[in-house]
């Protein structure tokens, strides 16, 4: 698939806008009483507020519009592969996607491409562009101020990073929240790092600015499964889960502080896992918090048989970093999740 830039208008700062679908580009179909996707280039057009802005606006969409529901690493990497292939063009990204799984696409990207030097901005809406009441042209209007931000000819936030209704949060640390209002998006666990009202404020000693190259990967694993606990789970359904061969990483959502039942079956079966090869992550249900391996004996026990802390990551970015961190063939996946790589953990 190729994908080429078409210029919708001329400024400043080069901003990429890159539209994968999601309801911001959709219209009503009066014949299958629908949402449907529409030609997003001719949407743009009709956005005389674009023109108020001083960025010069490049636009690649993709020839089919995906429902995020659709999602998978394949589309992580098409994504991926577009910013890498026009990174040096130009100053800033922004990525129209689906909200279902926004802060999975971001957190995988924040893994796929390594110490990112410009903004690579998610957005969407929650109601179409061409809606009355639509929340599509302010996010889309101030994901691309935010992609053209620049302090002493720098980027103010070189990460990747999702804009919603006046929250700019780390793409990594962001879930989604609500279904049917406008604040979709929330990030329990870090900071936002800008709140937009009148102006945008960024809050700048919680962005991320870091030294060194920006590198592209170009490999996710999809060997990945999520397991979440439940009282009374049974020993068939956790082999399952555990014991599948075609499963290397189980991120598995445990209770609380990070607890899971004591019986000495359910260790026996992650310890089994464990053994021939398989990582074992574990973060909790909550949406605050971390896991503490060891606070309580259940825990303690899990951190024995060599269970991984995830401390406070969202399953989107732990899902994220498993995927990528299988493909690390010069790191062991321990090694891996004890560091911070992309602003998605807080260690000691």
């Amino acid at each position: 698939m190729t994908f080429n830039p078409v210029q919708i208008k001329e400024g400043e700062e080069r901003i990429l806008i890159i539209y994968t679908g999601g309801t911001l580009g959709m219209v009503f179909d009066e014949n299958k009483r629908t949402l449907v996707p529409f030609r997003f280039r001719e949407t743009l057009l009709k956005l005389p507020e674009l023109n108020l802005l001083s960025s010069a606006i490049h636009l690649v969409s993709f020839e089919k519009p995906i429902d995020s529901s659709d999602v998978n690493a394949e589309i992580y990497l098409t994504i991926a592969g577009i910013i890498q292939k026009h990174y040096h063009e130009f100053d800033g990204f922004v990525i129209i996607h689906g909200t279902d799984t926004m802060a999975f696409t971001a957190s995988a990207l924040s893994f796929l491409i390594h110490n990112p030097k410009k903004p690579i901005v998610f957005t969407g809406a929650q109601l179409p562009i061409g809606i009355p009441r639509t929340d599509a042209r302010e996010n889309l209007i101030t994901s691309i101020e935010i992609a053209g931000a620049r302090l002493n000819g720098k980027a103010v936030v070189p990460e990747v990073c999702i804009y919603f209704n006046g929250r700019l949060l780390r793409g990594n640390r962001a879930r989604k929240r609500e279904s049917s209002q406008f604040d979709a998006f929330d990030s329990e666990n870090y900071p936002y790092l800008a709140e937009i009202g009148v102006s945008i404020e960024y809050n700048f000693r919680h962005i991320r600015y870091v030294e060194g190259e920006t590198r592209f990967y170009d490999e996710m694993s999809d060997q990945v499964s999520v397991l979440t606990l439940f009282p009374g789970i049974s020993k068939e359904i956790l082999k399952k889960h555990v014991l599948n061969e075609n499963t290397r990483g189980i991120i598995m959502m445990t209770y609380g502080s990070g607890n899971a039942p004591s019986a000495d079956w359910f260790i026996d079966i992650l310890a089994e896992g464990i053994s021939s090869g398989k990582t074992v992550l574990n973060i909790t249900q909550c949406t605050g918090g971390k896991v503490t391996m060891g606070k309580y004996a259940s825990s303690k026990r899990m951190k024995d048989i060599g269970v991984i802390s995830g401390s406070d990551m969202t399953l989107e970015a732990a899902v994220g970093k498993m995927m990528w961190g299988l493909c690390q063939e010069d790191q062991k996946l321990e090694e891996i999740f004890a560091q911070n790589l992309a602003g998605e953990i807080s260690l000691p």
